[in-house]
C-alpha cells in the first residue's frame, strides 16, 4: 500500500480488518509504504481489499495497491492469525504524514475526569498529533522523532502495544507520567509550574492585557486578548508589525459566527484535519464583544482558526472571545521553535511564556485557506497539508528526480521523483537573513528525510534570486544540470500539474497575474497571456509595461506607480488641464515630477513591468488607499478588494466598468488608458470609493475575457479550443477570481483554478519541478533550454 499509510493508526486497521476477513499474515512499515503479507481465499481476500479502501483511517491516503501471488510456502504462510510486526528500512519511498489536529476523542480524553489523561495538554492518538514537526527520519517510529526524549511509562506501553487501542503505535503517545510538561515563566522565573496552573496563569495575563508567547506544534506564537485595543496595539508596536491583518483563534464555530458569517464550506474547512487559518467575511451585526479596530484594518474579512492542539484546546475553553494568535517573532523573521531562542527573540514582545520541552524538529507555521466558488484553496501551504504529497499527472512518472528551488518570496521548495511531488512547508520571503538560513537548515531535512538525491535543479530565470544562487551553488557541487525556468511558466505549469493535465496533453492559455518576475527578454512581466505546456510557451499577450520609478520603492510606495500610470495613459499637462482640482492630482502635485519624468522618460531606474499588481497599486492609490506607503507586500490591493461595493459588482451594467483597450502587436497589449480616463472622470463626480474598487474590479475581468476571447480568434496563436489555467498571486483576490473564472466558463471554456498549491508564489517550485521533469523526458539538454520555445507572436 503506497500513499499516506504510515503513523496514521494504518497497520492497526488492517490488522482488525484481517481478523474480521478471517485471513493470517503480517503487515508492516517499510520505505516503500506498508506491505501486507496475507493468506486466505480469493472471496475473503477481495473482500479484504475493498475494506481497506472503504475504511481507510481518516489522515491516510492510498495512492496505489500493488498486489500480487505468494508461493504456499513464502516466508510467513505458517503464521497462526494475523500480527503486526517491526519495520524494515531502505531506501525512502512512503510520505510524511502532515501534522494534524487534535480529534474528538483525544478532546472528550482530556475533558472527563475519570480518565488518566484529564486535562493533559500532549494527549494524542494515531488520528492526530504531530508528525512533520516532529519527526527526523523514515521509518516514522518513535525514536525517529523528537519523542524519543520521553520513554513511556507502563500504562502509555500497553496501549501502544495494543493493535485493538486507537494509540496503537501513536509515536507521540505519552501522558503527565511519561510525556512532556507545559510551565509558565516570564523573564524573572517561572509563574507556574504545573500544567493545569500553567494553563489557567496564562489565560488570565491574556484576559488582563498581557501578551503571551506560547510554544505550539510547529513553533512559537504570540497571542493577546482580540478585543482589547491596547494589548493589540502593543503586540503590533513590540512585532514591528503595523498594519497587516492578524490570525485569531476562536473557541468553537459558535464564537467565530459572532464575528462573521462563515459558509458550509468554510466550517468544513475550519474542522477539517489540516484546520488552517481560513479567511472570512466579516459580519455587519457582529454580535460579541467588539474586536479591536488593530486586528485587521482596512479589511472586511477575518482570518479565524480553531484550536488544534490539546494545549489551545484548554487555554481557549476558558475563553468566550477571539484571541490574537501569530507567528512568534518580529516582523519578516522566522519563527521561533527553540526555548532559549523565543526567550531572547521574544523577551521584549511577550510577557510572559507558556513553555514545553518536546522539541521542534522543524518550523511548520500555520496555514491559511480561502474557500472561492466553493472550492477551499490553499494560500500558504504549511502545517496539516505539508509535506503530503502531490501525486503528479499522467506521463511524469519515469522522469528522473528534480529538486525545484522555488521563487525569492512566499518560498517553499519541491523534491519530485517517481511520478509525486514532495512540496516544503512555506518558507517565506529569503531577503531575511534568517529565513535564508532557515531555508537551507530546511532543504538539507527534507533531502535527508526522504532520502532525495536530484539528477537536476530548477531554478527561477531571475539572476539574483537567493533560491536561485543556491541552487545553482548545489548544482555545481553536484555537477547536475540546471533548468532555468521563467516565473510565469512556472505558475501556468503549476496550476496544469494540480489539475493533472497529462504530460501528453496540448497547451493550455495560461493566464499569470502577479507583481513581477523576470521575463526571457530581460524586462519584468507580470500580466501574461502565454500558450503553454510543460516544456515551453509562446508570449501571446501581456498588460502594458509601465515604468516603476524609483524601482523596488514603488513596491513600498504606490503613489510612483499612480504617477507613471498617469503619465502613460494620460500625460501630465492633459491631466492639469482637465483635472487640476483633484485631491489626487493635487497630491502628485507635490511630488518630485521633473525628476520622475526624468527617470520614466531616459530608464534610470524605472525598469518597464507588465505588472498586475502594480496596477492595482496604482487605482488603489488613485481611489485614495494607502497612496504613500504600504506597510506589507499587497496591502494596497487587499484594501481596495476589501472595498469594493458588492451591489455594483452583482447589479450594475457591465456599460458602467471601467473600460480596457486590446492593442495587436507582438505581443498584442492590454491597454489600461480607457480605464484611467473613466476613472479620473469617477473621481471628478466623487464617486464613493467602493464604486470605483467594484467597477475597477469588474473592468479588468471583462478584460481578461475579452483578450482570451480575442486571442482564440486570432489567426495562428493556436488556442481556440484550449483550457484556460488562471495562476499567480493577483488571483488570491477573490473578487478578480470569482469574476473572470465565471466570465470564461460562460464563453464554455474549461477553466483550471489553484486548490491545493498556492496560486502565488508558495506553488512557483512545483510548477518549475514539473517543467524541469517535462523537459528531461524529452530527451533534449535541459540545462540548454533557459530559452528554447519562449517566444512571442502576433495577433491582429
Amino acid at each position: 500500500m503506497r500513499g499516506m499509510v504510515q503513523g496514521v493508526g494504518f497497520r492497526p486497521t488492517v490488522w482488525r480488518l484481517a481478523h474480521d476477513c478471517g485471513l493470517s499474515g503480517s503487515v508492516r512499515n517499510d520505505s516503500d509504504g506498508v506491505q501486507i503479507r496475507a493468506w486466505g481465499d480469493a472471496v475473503a481476500l477481495d473482500r479484504f481489499i475493498a475494506r481497506l479502501r472503504d475504511e481507510c483511517p481518516p489522515l491516510a491516503r492510498i495512492d496505489a495497491i500493488e498486489r500480487r501471488v505468494l508461493a504456499q510456502d513464502a516466508e510467513g504462510a505458517d503464521l497462526g492469525g494475523f500480527r503486526i510486526v517491526a519495520s524494515v528500512g531502505g531506501p525512502v519511498r512512503t510520505g510524511v504524514v502532515p501534522d494534524a489536529v487534535v480529534c474528538s476523542a483525544c478532546i472528550a480524553d482530556i475533558g472527563d475526569p475519570l480518565n488518566r489523561r484529564y486535562r493533559y495538554p500532549f494527549a494524542n492518538c494515531t488520528h492526530c498529533g504531530p508528525r512533520l514537526s516532529i519527526v527526523r527520519a523514515i521509518p516514522y517510529d518513535r525514536a525517529n522523532t523528537a519523542m524519543a526524549a520521553f520513554p513511556m511509562c507502563p500504562a502509555c506501553l500497553a496501549e501502544y502495544e495494543d493493535p485493538a487501542d486507537r494509540r496503537f503505535h501513536a509515536q507521540p503517545l505519552a501522558c503527565a507520567a511519561c510525556g512532556p510538561h507545559v510551565w509558565l515563566e516570564h523573564t524573572g522565573g517561572p509563574l507556574a509550574a504545573g500544567p493545569d496552573d500553567a494553563i489557567r496563569a496564562a489565560w488570565a495575563l491574556l484576559r488582563d492585557g498581557g501578551i503571551v508567547a506560547i510554544k505550539g506544534i510547529g513553533g512559537f506564537q504570540l497571542a493577546c486578548d482580540a478585543c482589547n485595543p491596547v494589548a493589540v496595539a502593543r503586540l503590533r508596536q513590540r512585532k514591528r508589525r503595523e498594519r497587516k491583518p492578524f490570525a485569531l483563534m476562536a473557541r468553537d464555530l459558535a464564537v467565530i459566527r459572532q464575528y462573521s458569517e462563515p459558509t458550509a464550506a468554510e466550517c468544513g474547512l475550519l474542522q477539517s484535519p489540516a484546520a488552517p487559518i481560513v479567511i472570512v467575511q466579516t459580519r455587519s451585526d457582529r454580535q460579541g464583544a467588539p474586536l479591536a479596530p488593530d486586528v485587521a484594518p482596512g479589511i472586511a474579512a477575518l482570518g479565524f482558526m480553531l484550536p488544534g492542539t490539546p494545549l489551545h484546546w484548554l487555554l481557549m475553553a476558558m475563553a468566550d472571545r477571539p484571541i490574537v494568535l501569530t507567528s512568534g517573532n518580529a516582523s519578516d523573521e522566522p519563527q521561533c521553535t527553540e526555548n532559549a531562542d523565543a526567550r531572547m527573540r521574544l523577551g521584549a514582545i511577550a510577557d510572559a511564556f507558556l513553555m514545553h520541552d518536546r522539541d521542534v524538529v522543524r518550523r511548520v507555521d500555520d496555514s491559511v485557506a480561502r474557500v472561492v466558488l466553493d472550492v477551499p484553496r490553499v494560500m500558504r501551504r504549511s502545517r496539516g497539508y505539508a509535506p503530503a504529497p502531490l501525486p503528479l499527472p499522467p506521463g511524469f512518472a519515469a522522469a528522473a528526480p528534480v529538486l525545484a528551488m522555488g521563487g525569492e518570496l512566499k518560498n517553499t521548495f519541491c523534491l519530485m521523483r517517481a511520478g509525486e511531488a514532495i512540496l516544503s512547508h512555506h518558507m517565506g520571503d529569503l531577503e531575511d537573513a534568517l529565513t535564508h538560513a532557515d531555508y537551507r537548515r530546511a532543504l538539507t531535512q527534507y533531502m535527508a528525510l526522504f532520502e532525495h538525491g536530484p539528477h537536476l535543479v530548477a531554478v527561477d530565470m531571475h539572476p539574483e534570486y537567493l533560491s536561485g544562487k543556491i541552487g545553482r551553488d548545489l548544482a555545481r557541487q553536484g555537477q547536475l544540470p540546471v533548468a532555468q525556468v521563467q516565473h510565469h511558466h512556472a505558475h501556468i505549469a503549476a496550476c496544469m500539474a494540480e489539475n493533472r493535465v497529462a504530460l501528453a496533453a496540448g497547451p493550455v492559455l495560461g493566464v499569470a497575474l502577479d507583481g513581477i518576475g523576470y521575463g526571457v527578454d530581460g524586462s519584468l512581466w507580470g500580466g501574461e497571456f502565454l500558450l503553454a505546456d510543460y516544456r515551453d510557451f509562446t508570449r501571446l499577450a501581456c498588460f502594458k509595461p509601465v515604468g516603476m520609478p524609483g524601482g523596488e520603492r514603488a513596491i513600498h510606495q504606490p503613489w510612483r506607480n499612480t504617477y507613471a500610470h498617469l503619465a502613460a495613459a494620460v500625460g501630465w499637462d492633459t491631466l492639469i488641464a482637465r483635472h487640476a482640482s483633484l485631491a489626487l492630482v493635487r497630491f502628485l502635485a507635490t511630488r518630485p515630477r521633473e525628476v520622475l519624468d526624468a527617470m520614466l522618460t531616459r530608464s534610470i531606474n524605472s525598469p518597464l513591468a507588465s505588472s498586475a499588481g502594480r496596477l492595482f497599486d496604482a487605482v488603489a492609490a488613485a481611489a485614495g488607499v494607502c497612496p504613500e506607503r504600504a506597510c506589507y507586500e499587497g496591502q494596497a490591493a487587499m484594501e481596495f478588494e476589501a472595498l469594493a461595493d458588492r451591489r455594483t459588482l452583482s447589479e450594475e451594467d457591465d456599460g458602467r466598468a471601467y473600460p480596457f483597450a486590446i492593442v495587436p502587436g507582438t505581443p498584442a497589449c492590454l491597454e489600461p488608458g480607457p480605464m484611467w480616463v473613466a476613472l479620473l472622470a469617477d473621481l471628478a463626480r466623487a464617486t464613493p470609493a467602493p464604486l470605483i474598487s467594484a467597477r475597477f474590479h469588474k473592468g479588468l475581468a471583462i478584460a481578461i475575457a475579452s483578450m482570451v476571447a480575442y486571442l482564440a480568434d486570432c489567426p495562428g496563436a493556436g488556442c481556440r479550443a484550449v483550457p484556460v489555467a488562471l495562476s499567480g498571486g493577483v488571483f488570491q483576490n477573490r473578487i478578480l477570481l470569482e469574476q473572470v473564472a465565471t466570465r470564461l466558463s460562460a464563453q464554455g471554456r474549461r477553466v483550471l483554478t489553484h486548490s491545493q498549491v498556492p496560486a502565488n508564489d508558495g506553488g512557483l517550485s512545483f510548477g518549475q519541478a514539473a517543467i524541469a521533469a517535462a523537459r528531461s523526458l524529452g530527451g533534449a539538454d535541459v540545462a540548454g533550454q533557459a530559452n528554447a520555445g519562449y517566444r512571442s507572436t502576433t495577433c491582429a
